[in-house]
């Protein structure tokens, strides 16, 4: 296997399945493909893996067909050691010498959608050598990477001339809370959240602020102005350049209205349609559109089938509506002190809230079997209807066993999340009642496990009764216990 090199931070499981493929290199024809979102460090991986497997590693740019086949020529060229850049007349012929190759096994093709923009018959290209040359006995090992996730996601589905061809589709995703914490070198589990509510787990966000991180939940305030809301830094603008950066999207006003929409607490797709005065059917292709890139992500209602809500997948894009784009002029003007001043108490419920009942869900997906009693098969957030008060209690963290068919879905806990105020009683009393009513419809809730996570803390006789219940006591604490 190919050491990793101590570079590169985390990302065992990715470099792992890059190394098993670069480690086939040579043997016989093989295609993987490589898609994330920008910024998360594929272009780093893939440049370490080329640089440690002797391979030929070519990042793509926008550009003509003719240029750009000019910049691989001359690229190719050289990792051959010739004294001239080769030259193609088309991606037929240039790809048609690429798998003749015996001298370079491993291709890296980073950015593959600029490429395929500007000469869309390549993937039929590469389809047609990867068939070719199938049953050989050695062949080139190409790896095509992509940002542009509407791109790369249409890239092996469906009739796409790809389909089948791939022996590996890998995501590069953000970096998971615990290791962002990590990454950002923090200590104090509550400055964690807030910096994953704003920044996520994207790596290159550490370099956009100069490699600076708070150095305690004081300095919070100060290092947002010296960073996100200081109109000179890279991350100033960042938020708007993801969704300008996706070659799907057009009319970019509507979707960064969609996401506004989504930002200020509008969940569902007819409120969203509602809040940007445009009719439900309007807007799906753009729902769509943001979903393909991963901007948007559309939960189901663990409890009500049919139902769904909307939200937003890129924490800073989730700051940057809620927080930035209502006062833009006055932070480009550098007036970002009132502006954040202002705004500031709605950072919480807006931004933080949301933001760390996820960071729950996250964490129960991820927990051992002893903490629920079984492994989770499914987490979501729901809403469990009470017909006797005519009310509705929201589920924040509900974790599903396995699905068993012929057998009640069992039901391994029911957690209810808060970041700003203390839990009490009452939290615990909601969360009975939505057992029992859940029982009442069918579910298996003999061993469910009630959940309370607190990034507040909890008040006074809370302990006594959720020790009487044997209610799970989750706090900041022990959501970053075990962190790398």
């Amino acid at each position: 296997m190919i050491t990793k090199p101590t570079r590169i931070f985390d990302r065992d499981f990715e470099w792992q399945q890059l190394a098993a493929f670069a480690s086939r290199a040579g043997r016989r024809t093989q295609l993987g493909v490589v898609s994330g979102r920008r910024r998360q460090g594929k272009t780093f991986l893939l440049d370490a893996i080329a640089q440690e497997a002797g391979g030929l590693y070519f990042g793509a740019t926008e550009a003509t067909e003719a240029e750009s086949l000019r910049l691989f020529g001359s690229a190719l060229g050289t990792e051959l050691g010739l004294t001239a850049p080769l030259r193609f007349t088309g991606w037929d012929e240039a790809i048609t010498y690429l798998f003749s190759l015996t001298t370079r096994t491993l291709v890296v093709l980073d950015e593959f959608p600029y490429l395929s923009k500007a000469s869309p018959a390549l993937p039929s290209i590469i389809q047609r050598e990867v068939d070719r040359r199938a049953n050989e006995s050695e062949g080139v090992s190409l790896l095509l990477c992509g940002s542009a996730m509407s791109v790369m996601g249409r890239l092996l589905a469906g009739n796409a001339p790809l389909s089948g061809r791939a022996s590996l589709e890998l995501v590069v995703h953000p970096f998971d809370y615990r290791s962002a914490a990590s990454y950002w070198r923090l200590d104090d589990p509550r400055l964690a959240v807030l910096m994953h509510s704003v920044v996520g787990g994207t790596p290159a966000y550490r370099r956009f602020a100069d490699e600076s991180s708070p150095a305690s939940p004081a300095d919070f305030d100060d290092w947002l102005l010296r960073t996100v809301l200081n109109p000179a830094s890279a991350l100033f603008r960042e938020a708007r350049y993801l969704l300008d950066e996706e070659t799907d999207v057009r009319d970019t006003a509507l979707y960064h209205s969609v996401l506004g929409a989504v930002a200020a607490g509008n969940n569902a797709r007819g409120a969203i349609a509602a809040y940007i005065g445009r009719k439900a059917a309007d807007i799906g292709h753009h729902l769509g559109v943001l979903e393909d890139c991963g901007l948007l992500r559309r939960d189901q209602d663990v409890f009500r089938s049919g139902r769904s809500v909307y939200r937003i997948g890129e924490p800073l894009v989730t700051f940057y509506h809620a927080i930035m784009r209502p006062q833009w002029g006055l932070l480009e003007s550098g007036r970002s002190e009132s502006v954040w001043r202002d705004a500031r108490s709605r950072f919480p419920a807006q931004v933080v809230g949301p933001h760390f009942e996820q960071i729950c869900r996250d964490f129960a997906i991820n927990a051992a079997a002893d903490t629920f009693g079984a492994l989770p098969g499914e987490v979501g957030a729901g809403v469990v209807t009470d017909p006797a008060s005519r009310t509705q209690i929201q589920i924040d963290v509900a974790v599903f066993a396995p699905a068993t068919p012929g057998q009640p879905h069992k039901l391994l806990s029911l957690g209810e999340a808060k970041w700003g105020n203390a839990m009490d009683v009452r939290d615990v009393d909601r969360l009975v009642r939505a057992r029992d009513l859940l029982t009442q419809r069918g579910y298996d809730t003999t061993d469910t496990v009630l959940a309370c996570y607190s990034g507040a803390g909890f008040d006074r006789g809370f302990a006594a009764r959720a020790a009487n219940d044997g209610t799970l006591i989750v706090d900041l604490d022990r959501l970053y216990a075990g962190r790398p």
